[in-house]
């Protein structure tokens, strides 16, 4: 199992959902090993690879990895399969484990931000050292660099360009997180991600090497939810050991400590020309990727930064042909298509002056599968702000309320209700919820049938007609609520869904009968309401009050086709993926008791006062 564990992470896609490739051969490359000196002393394990008969000098490109650079039975670096299309192109191949890991010398520091001194040391320190002894030391280099990495890999991408040494010419960061708190892997919008955090935490610092935390059961869901509150987590498994769980206990909000290990907060002008990958149904890291295109953007006077983003779930750029995505079919190979048309055109230009120069935005428009290029993104031509609002009789419409009016004597047609109990939350997927990377439905989960909790009495749910016209929305995608709750803290939970035609016939094939009604999440996201206002300075909400909560859905291009409807629910819960909000304001969740999760009376209004709506960025 732990090999099995480590081969997944190292691809940074589960294997399950992968598809079956022929066997590569790396023949024609040359193996060589290497203890790289950085400058306080440490050494780190690096793997080189160079094909044997290069016609020139080539340009090196480095992975760096916290998840071991494993060798397949030949003794080539298993990184190597994710870049077939580029050990074809002809490059010098870098595999190194960073500080701390698996062979390298030196202590590991999850995400160690940026040196706070001129003298100190952190993963873009060691990064300009590696470059440097490979320029001096490995024969028949052109004397450029590109770097590359998926999830913890394009942080460590990042973190390479912030101080670039002269020679990197080229870096690809693929969903790298940005943020920490805001919107990557242990929280969105201050909401803990409890069984993600929990898990990810035990495997990468119980050892040197990656170790699964071992359940004693398959499906975690009741396991956490017998763990009960978060305080019981050090008691009773971690005793204070792993420093990453001891820093979410001592900073429930977002302060300095976030703040500095944000890497995009980092970012100025682009210093080296960046191109950012994003899969529309990445369940670990999209908004790093949007959100470090974005900042870049702001100052990208000379065209270095660029976007591609596609129908994928976390690196799922990287292997299989990208046809689908759990039953969803794109109808074309669209991983297949970024390798050959995007990635390997992008370092080529960069690193070898072959070629014309990358386009700004490539993105896949999903719903009608195609791709589409754009001078900037979020498109900023040809985009209406339309609002699409909550009605009654569960009903989705781009007419606003009319005649209701919120106050004395409020009717029931005013708002929608709910109960949301923590003692019976929301699963966030179908059970049986088998831990983090291991067994199906981790990697696929954003794109599951949500008619699995359409009809639970915690879920609420508004919908269209049937659409007489196909409706595309390319941007940013904003949730606007109106909604009070018992209690005096509350999550909420939105998604837009595009629920696909009821068909029948009496020869349809299987596969056209899972389809009839399929509900797919195009758009998703969980606000914790203390930080409603503020994430530095959380609040209570007061209890009955209506209070308006926005909710950023973020970026999406997708096309709602003719004879499909849109949906949007909300929930309170989305567990065990997110902790459970007590429901009762606390200074610190990670502190709460047992005895303050409580349950709490929700509700959403739709008033003409209190219009509940999601703005969306229709587009042609």
């Amino acid at each position: 199992m732990k090999r099995l564990l480590l081969a997944i992470l190292l691809t940074c896609l589960p294997a399950f959902a992968q598809t079956a490739q022929p066997e590569p051969d790396f023949s024609s490359l040359s193996r060589q090993e290497a203890m790289i000196p950085t400058r306080d002393g440490v050494t780190l394990y690096t793997e080189i690879f160079a094909p044997k008969n290069a016609g020139g000098p080539l340009p090196f490109l480095i992975t760096r990895t916290p998840y071991g650079v494993l060798d397949d039975e030949h003794g080539y670096a298993r990184g190597l399969r994710v870049y077939q299309e580029l050990v074809r192109e002809g490059y010098i191949f870098v595999f190194q484990d960073i500080r701390g890991r698996y062979k390298s010398e030196g202590k590991f520091m999850m995400n160690r931000p940026p040196r706070t001194d001129r003298n100190g040391i952190d993963e873009g320190t060691d990064t300009y050292d590696t470059i440097d002894w490979l320029l001096k030391n490995v024969p028949n280099n052109n004397g450029r660099a590109g770097i590359l990495g998926i999830s913890y890999g394009g942080f460590l991408t990042v973190m390479s360009v912030l101080e670039p040494h002269p020679a990197l010419k080229a870096a690809a960061e693929q969903a790298s997180p940005a943020d920490m708190f805001l919107g990557d892997d242990f929280h969105h919008n201050g909401a803990f991600r409890l069984s993600y955090g929990f898990e990810y935490a035990a495997m990468m610092e119980t050892s040197k090497e990656n170790e699964a935390f071992h359940f004693d059961r398959a499906d975690t869901f009741q396991w956490y939810l017998d763990l009960g509150a978060l305080s019981n987590v050090n008691a009773l498994y971690l005793h204070n050991a792993l420093p990453t769980w001891n820093d979410f206990v001592a900073h429930p909000n977002y302060d300095q400590f976030w703040q500095y290990e944000a890497v995009w907060a980092h970012l100025t002008e682009p210093k080296v020309p960046i191109l950012n990958v994003a899969g529309w149904w990445d369940q670990e890291d999209f908004w790093g990727p949007m959100k470090i295109y974005e900042t870049l953007e702001k100052k990208d006077a000379h065209n270095m930064n660029s976007l591609a983003a596609g129908p994928w779930n976390h690196g799922g750029w990287s292997r299989s042909t990208g046809r689908s995505l759990g039953d969803i079919d794109f109808g074309s190979n669209t991983s297949e298509y970024y390798r050959a048309n995007i990635q390997a055109p992008w370092f080529a230009y960069w690193l070898k002056d072959k070629g014309t120069p990358p386009k700004e935005a490539v993105t896949f428009e999903t719903g009608s599968n195609r791709w589409r290029t754009f001078e900037a993104w979020p498109p900023r031509q040809g985009i209406t702000r339309r609002k699409l609002y909550l009605r009654a009789a569960h009903a989705l419409s781009f007419d606003a309320p009319g005649s209701e009016v919120l106050g004395r004597g409020q009717s029931a047609d005013d708002f929608d209700s709910y109960i949301s109990d923590p003692a019976n939350p929301v699963p966030y997927r179908h059970r049986p919820i088998y831990p983090t990377y291991q067994g199906p439905g981790w990697g696929t989960w954003l794109v599951e049938d949500q008619r699995f909790v359409e009809s639970r009495p915690d879920t609420l749910t508004w919908k269209t007609a049937v659409l007489d016209h196909d409706i595309t929305v390319a941007g940013d995608i904003v949730a606007h609520l109106f909604a009070s709750t018992s209690g005096s803290d509350s999550d909420w939970v939105v998604k837009l869904i595009d629920v696909y035609p009821e068909t029948f016939a009496p020869n349809q094939t299987d596969e056209q009968k899972k389809m009839s009604g399929y509900e797919l999440m195009v758009a998703d996201e969980i606000m914790r309401a203390r930080f409603r206002n503020s994430f530095e300075k959380p609040e209570p909400m007061t209890p009955n009050q209506v209070t308006p909560i926005t909710v950023d859905l973020h970026t999406a291009d997708h096309t709602f086709m003719k004879g499909h409807r849109i949906m949007v629910q909300v929930q309170s819960t989305w567990f065990p993926l997110y902790d459970r909000n007590p429901q009762k304001f606390v200074p610190n969740i990670f502190d709460a008791k047992d005895s303050d999760y409580q349950v709490a009376t929700q509700k959403i209004y739709r008033s003409r006062a209190n219009a509940s709506y999601v703005e969306l960025p229709e587009g042609e």
